[in-house]
């Protein structure tokens, strides 16, 4: 590899550290895209508003549904009702620890705090880290309004201690989930040294004048300092910007606070956390950006460009905001009988073609479906060396050897032939570096399961089954997936932009060369 391609590779993996070391939960990932988008012209919109005045061919949007999940989409200047809609999905989630409901805990000096599990994690790699908590708080904003604050706190606070090997002697290690999952917090003592027993005597007090006033200022719940650790809540209103009253409730998980950074004896590995989905969801992101960087790229294009990254995945997707959600389905069907408009020769403003000139778009909904195509972007398992026998013997994915296509008999991946044929495509055409050296093309990768080993699955089935669009399954390759800290392949990151981004630059193209019905 050329000097020129490895530098422009590793700014695309800086960028992309960057993004994942701001992104540690589904609120913060989507914020991260937000800003890059909103950044790259993108303007936004909201489902709860008419989109008939707002929406225009050549025109960038992002909407988002419950602060965790995204749909971004370009609209090609020469589009009309029913066109094909080129997409590529992933998700914003991983596995990770999640406060309860209730949290406050404690044991033989220990301040502990509750934690439910979240997704099909290695939990046992989640023992001896530095970790902290990240996510969302719903505070009063002085208006009568409740609104969504953004929270990471940067400093360990918390960590689950492993037993002493000379008090288990046991091989495998197995913690319970509900038992010896509980992180410590601190000391109890300390606690108390550090609030003082003035602080003591004030919380007396305000618990006294509390009672007092419970039939004049009735509490459904407990207050958030009574069922979480006071000190805790007030670190999550601190870095929500507001004071502990206004903090109403909060939603929050546990990360590593070691951040993503390049490893390997060459730079030539990413040893970071979430690889498993942020790798796919900064692809996606940046690659319908850079598809959409000229100010012509929407010139002659009579499709509409869109990348969708849902919340939930790891728990099956079976939520407002996931990817078996109305979601995408309403998004598609809003787009799909959007009118088609043409430049004036006087002043190239928008005129809506006649009505006797467009298309039946009682069928608009359904047309689009059927020349669509979705590209369902979920990391890859690589060849693990030291289980080699894991792996089929002909497949198995390599780390940088470029994204891997996903393939499953019994449709754990919604991967065909028609499908193949577009990526492999999609990636000869795609276009080097902006300082490369090398041709255009990026590299891609076979993968299947042993028929001895249980599949996993992706949005790729449900989504091609709810919209009966056409589907492929995609990763790149990574290591350790579903631990808290993952290995990835530092130049897959901008394989899979450029494979993106040639994905939406060729689609419409393609698209009508491939005659499957």
């Amino acid at each position: 590899m050329a000097s020129k391609d490895i530098s422009a590779a590793l700014a695309k993996v800086h960028d992309f550290i960057d993004f994942v070391n701001a992104s540690p939960t589904p609120y913060h990932a989507v914020d991260s895209a937000v800003q890059r988008l909103t950044k790259a012209g993108f303007q936004e919109i909201k489902e709860r508003d008419s989109w008939s005045s707002t929406l225009q061919p050549g025109g960038k949007y992002y909407l988002t549904r419950n602060g965790s999940s995204i749909v971004a989409f370009g609209i090609g200047k020469k589009w009309k009702a029913g066109n094909p809609i080129a997409m590529v999905g992933a998700h914003t989630d991983s596995c990770c620890l999640r406060l309860k409901p209730v949290s406050k805990k404690s044991g033989h000096g220990f301040m502990q705090v509750g934690v439910e599990t979240y997704g099909g994690g290695k939990w046992h790699t989640w023992f001896d880290r530095d970790l902290s908590i990240a996510g969302r708080a719903m505070v009063r904003d002085g208006k009568g309004n409740y609104i969504q604050k953004l929270v990471k706190v940067d400093r360990p606070i918390l960590r689950i201690p492993t037993l002493a090997i000379h008090l288990d002697r046991e091989t495998n290690f197995n913690p319970n989930k509900e038992t010896e999952l509980f992180p410590i917090a601190g000391l109890v003592e300390a606690e108390l040294n550090r609030a003082g027993k003035k602080g003591e005597k004030k919380a007396e007090d305000e618990k006294t004048s509390a009672l007092e006033k419970e039939e004049e200022d009735f509490q459904p719940l407990q207050t958030m300092s009574e069922r979480h650790h006071p000190y805790i809540v007030k670190l999550i209103a601190e870095h929500a910007g507001a004071e502990v009253e206004d903090l109403v409730d909060f939603e929050i998980v546990l990360y590593d606070t070691q951040k993503a950074c390049l490893g390997g004896l060459n730079n030539e590995l990413i040893f970071s956390a979430r690889l498993d989905n942020l790798g796919m969801t900064y692809c996606a992101v940046e690659g319908i950006i850079e598809s959409l960087s000229s100010s012509s790229a929407l010139e002659n294009e009579s499709s509409i460009r869109l990348i969708t990254c849902f919340d939930h995945e790891e728990i099956g997707s079976t939520s407002a905001q996931g990817a078996a959600s109305n979601l995408l389905p309403a998004v598609l069907r809003r787009l799909s009988v959007l009118p088609a408009h043409h430049d004036t020769a006087s002043d190239n403003s928008y005129v809506k073609v006649p009505r006797e000139a467009e298309l039946d778009i009682s069928t608009a909904y359904e047309q689009t479906l059927s020349t669509s195509f979705l590209v369902s972007a979920d990391m890859a398992h690589s060849v693990n060396p030291n289980y080699a026998s894991k792996y089929e013997s002909d497949h198995r994915p390599q780390m940088n050897k470029g994204t891997v296509i996903k393939v499953n008999a019994n449709q754990r991946y919604a991967t065909n032939s028609p499908g193949i044929v577009l990526l492999q495509e999609v990636a000869r055409r795609a276009k080097p570096s902006q300082d490369s050296t090398t041709s255009a093309g990026v590299p891609l990768q076979l993968f299947v399961v042993r028929n001895d080993s249980s599949c996993g699955s992706t949005i790729g089935p449900m989504l091609s089954a709810a919209l009966g669009t056409r589907t492929i399954d995609v990763g790149n390759a990574q290591l350790s997936m579903h631990s808290i800290r993952e290995t990835g392949g530092t130049y897959d990151v901008e394989h899979g932009v450029r494979l993106f981004e040639s994905f939406f630059e060729h689609y419409t193209d393609l698209e009508a060369k491939i005659l499957v019905d």
